[in-house]
């Protein structure tokens, strides 16, 4: 985590229900060490923005709250609130059908991805206001795009002051209010706020989408990938290579070389602390790489363990080449691996992240695998 101090930002999904944002905002003045906003934004809709208006400004409530326990000026300014709109850019006075959830679900994820964007910036997020659908959003987005030092909370009241549309956070001197014709003590109220543990996909899976209903698409995609594709598993010494539980088999020279573009996959891989290769292909590299005399040196140890009852046939490779591999031995074995992998592995699903691929860049094509370098074992 960062060791300097980070800017602190408290956003609130809220709806007719202004207390939220004062209980938080005293819960989070009574931590240790105490947590001070400096900037406060909340998420609702047009009559959600006027109910806040109405009771915490208008009444002096959120002003009262500040006063009380002297706390850093806290001010609610009209760039305070991010309101809902429809297709149209009219403002949404509630939520109720599946275009206004979603209008929600897409406003909510696009402000907190644009806020997790500066690394001097911490998030507080508040899920216990508005729709239920609201605080799935909030959460769902930190799932998203939140990072190691980014909160999420939920404010629990005692029920008896939860529902109390007099109740705004806990007094320090003793007040009486009035429910059902009964007197509750504000003293037996109790303020928790209980901060929730989230799974953080941010870096770990690549989310381009613009929508909600995108990204979740996307993300699930990426985590499909990563998690059900089959072992690739080689065997050297008895010449065999396993995807799951089909075979494929590969003349000595074509296991060979696809070796080589496997242990280019993990031995070389630039982010070791990655648990998943996903779309990334830092490690792919030009074909000239592969035909340099150190480059089948190199493989002229599998090769070696793959004729090891005849140990001189690498030593004929290397005399056959004595300046590495030619670019036309090179690319006929890669496209007949392909076809080999095509013809019997009979997947078109799985196919891409098991053939050698090349991917075109600025520089020139580089060549490689995509599937997952904890889906590789060579025994």
């Amino acid at each position: 985590m960062k060791q300097n101090k980070f800017k602190e930002i408290l956003i609130f999904v809220a709806g007719a229900t202004p207390q939220i944002i004062t209980e938080t905002l005293y819960g989070l003045s009574q931590r240790d060490p105490p947590i001070f906003p400096d900037e406060i934004y909340i998420i609702t809709t047009s009559i959600g923005k006027k109910h806040i208006e109405d009771t915490l400004i208008n009444k002096g409530i959120l002003k009262g709250l500040i006063s009380e326990y002297a706390l850093p000026d806290i001010k609610l300014k009209e760039d305070s609130f991010v309101i809902v709109t429809d297709s149209k850019g009219n403002e949404i006075d509630d939520i109720r059908e599946e275009e206004e959830n979603e209008a929600m679900g897409d406003l909510i994820t696009s402000f907190i991805k644009e806020k997790t964007k500066d690394p001097d910036v911490r998030l507080h997020c508040s899920l216990a206001g508005g729709r239920k659908t609201m605080s799935f959003y909030i959460g769902s987005a930190l799932q998203l795009f939140g990072r190691p030092w980014d909160k999420l909370y939920h404010v629990l009241v005692t029920p008896e002051f939860e529902s109390n549309p007099d109740f705004y956070y806990k007094p320090r001197k003793d007040k009486i209010l009035k429910k059902d014709g009964k007197e509750l003590y504000t003293k037996d109220a109790e303020i928790f706020l209980a901060q929730l543990p989230f799974i953080r996909l941010r870096d770990k899976i690549p989310l381009d989408g613009k929508s909600f209903r995108e990204l979740v698409l996307e993300g699930q995609k990426e985590i499909d990938t990563a998690t059900t594709q089959p072992f690739l598993t080689v065997n050297l010494k008895e010449r065999t290579v396993y995807i799951g539980d089909t075979p494929i088999d590969m003349v000595p020279i074509q296991l060979m070389i696809y070796t080589a573009f496997l242990r280019q996959k993990i031995e070389h891989c630039k982010y070791p602390e990655n648990a998943y290769c996903l779309n990334c292909t830092d490690c792919f590299l030009p074909i000239v790489d592969f035909l340099s005399r150190p480059a089948l040196e190199k493989m002229s140890r599998d090769y070696r363990t793959i004729y090891s009852i005849q140990p001189g046939r690498a030593d004929d490779l290397l005399d056959k080449c004595k300046e590495g591999l030619r670019m036309e031995i090179l690319r006929s074995n890669i496209s007949k691996i392909n076809r080999t992998i095509k013809e019997q592995l009979m997947n078109d699903t799985l196919l891409p992240y098991y053939t050698i691929t090349a991917i075109k860049q600025y520089a020139g094509s580089r060549y490689g695998i995509r599937v997952e370098k904890g889906k590789i074992k060579i025994v």
